[in-house]
């Protein structure tokens, strides 16, 4: 059964990610600035053409950790981007989302806000804090309601160039290294904004090539248990997107599949639905780069997850003993990005509640699933494909066993660490309570 088309969040502004069912955060909504603006070219900043846009002076960004964690950022609500990052611990995050103010537009904003320029003023200062720290950011365009409502900058707006120029903004006002494309609903039936889409991206890749800068992207879909669903561009097939991708020349770095919201009446296990999807993408690049390993091909996929009850409701439960399930088989796989819908519901604060904006619906602790997700940025990988444990095969503490005794002085190898217990306990997951747990992370092994 397919992932079921993600719906929008009512009454809340366009940039509101797919996955919002309840209505009372209209206030954020009012916030996020939703007058319609008139249509406008792109803010490019050199006249465009096919591979030679201007180059801007500004230091190319360092490439992302092939391994990284990377959650969403809710970026209209008004929380702080870099104190969110700090108190939970995340060193990169994922930024949704940029779109236009109104279809027919070619200039993006931050949630179509049009007070909101692609701009320093505009997260411009926090993105620098968590830079400086060794992290970065990922700006995503999209999301469900600008897919749902013609505001996705590829929909919106017929002329490739400037779709291009507002990729190339981003990245050079921000310095960043990845933009990702999240594309569903509306946008996966628009063969004609789908292709515009893939040849913008191309161009991109050939202008940071020529100018030396590393940029990536990725691609963010809905999702089937088993891998994306195959047919023609614009029938809503996320196949399609990729094979037409190829075609038009873009590299495909990243794809990211959204392993939640099936909506098909049925109780799910979400972590073993997010390896068999996961495991049904990589066989489907495999048709696409058949000349790549087995490896690189794990290297290119992503998940993302949402912490808790999703959409449809407590059948669609990701708990927190799925988190590590997830974690363990995402190292074992050398997968490229770990993420979740979205930072700020990763706490306890409404157990037994519906999907929110602003908590999991389940018992947890305060930032558990970044906590548990955290040390995947920088992990070594696995063997690319036989699934062993966490670090590649070579760690030589005993695995840790959730139903086993500590004492102080214990070493355990956990999701590609070793660890050593600080006193007595059992059942505490390694690395989900931080500094003051009773895991001491050793390092990498």
């Amino acid at each position: 059964m397919t992932g079921r088309v993600r719906r929008p969040h009512p009454a809340t502004s366009p940039a509101r990610r797919h996955r919002r069912l309840l209505t009372g955060l209209a206030a954020a909504a009012a916030s996020a600035g939703l007058a319609l603006a008139g249509a406008g070219a792109a803010q490019a900043a050199a006249p465009v053409g096919h591979g030679h846009r201007g180059h801007h002076a500004v230091p190319a960004a360092a490439a992302l950790p092939s391994h990284v964690f990377a959650p969403y950022f809710e970026a209209y609500n008004g929380d702080s981007l870099s104190g969110l990052a700090s108190a939970s611990g995340n060193k990169y995050l994922t930024m949704a989302f940029l779109q236009t103010a109104s279809a027919g537009s070619c200039t993006p904003y931050w949630n179509g806000d049009s007070s909101m320029p692609i701009a320093q003023g505009t997260f411009g200062a926090d993105i620098d804090t968590i830079q400086a720290g060794g992290g970065d950011v990922i700006p995503s365009f999209g999301g469900y309601a600008a897919d749902d409502g013609g505001t996705e900058i590829a929909d919106s707006c017929a002329d490739v160039n400037s779709i291009a120029a507002a990729y190339e903004k981003v990245i050079t006002t921000y310095d960043v290294s990845r933009i990702d494309l999240d594309i569903e609903d509306n946008s996966l039936r628009n063969a004609a904004g789908l292709d515009r889409r893939n040849k913008a991206v191309a161009m991109v890749q050939q202008w940071a090539a020529a100018g030396g800068r590393t940029v990536q992207f990725s691609y963010t879909l809905p999702t089937t248990e088993q891998g994306l669903t195959a047919g023609s561009l614009g029938d809503g097939s996320g196949f399609s997107v990729l094979q037409n991708a190829v075609a038009d020349g873009v590299k495909l770095d990243v794809v990211n599949l959204m392993t939640f919201d099936y909506y098909d009446g049925v109780t799910h296990d979400m972590a073993t639905d997010t390896e068999t999807a996961i495991q049904g993408l990589h066989d489907q690049l495999a048709q696409l780069y058949p000349a790549k390993s087995d490896a690189q091909l794990w290297g290119m996929t992503g998940v993302i997850e949402m912490p808790g009850v999703d959409d449809y409701g407590p059948a669609e439960t990701f708990t927190t003993d799925n988190a590590t399930t997830v974690y363990n088989w995402a190292v074992s796989k050398g997968i490229n990005t770990l993420s979740f819908w979205a930072l700020q519901r990763d706490n306890g604060g409404c157990p037994g509640s519906g999907a929110s904006d602003t908590c999991s619906g389940i018992a947890q602790s305060t930032w558990q699933f970044s906590h548990t997700f955290e040390p995947f940025t920088g992990s070594t990988g696995g063997t690319g494909g036989g699934g062993g444990g966490g670090g590649g095969g070579t760690c030589t503490a005993t695995p840790r066993s959730a139903t086993a005794i500590y004492v102080g002085g214990d070493e355990v190898s956990y999701a590609g660490h070793t660890w050593k217990a600080k006193w007595w306990t059992t059942n505490e997951v390694p690395g989900t309570t931080g500094e003051w747990g009773v895991w001491q992370d050793l390092g990498p092994c």
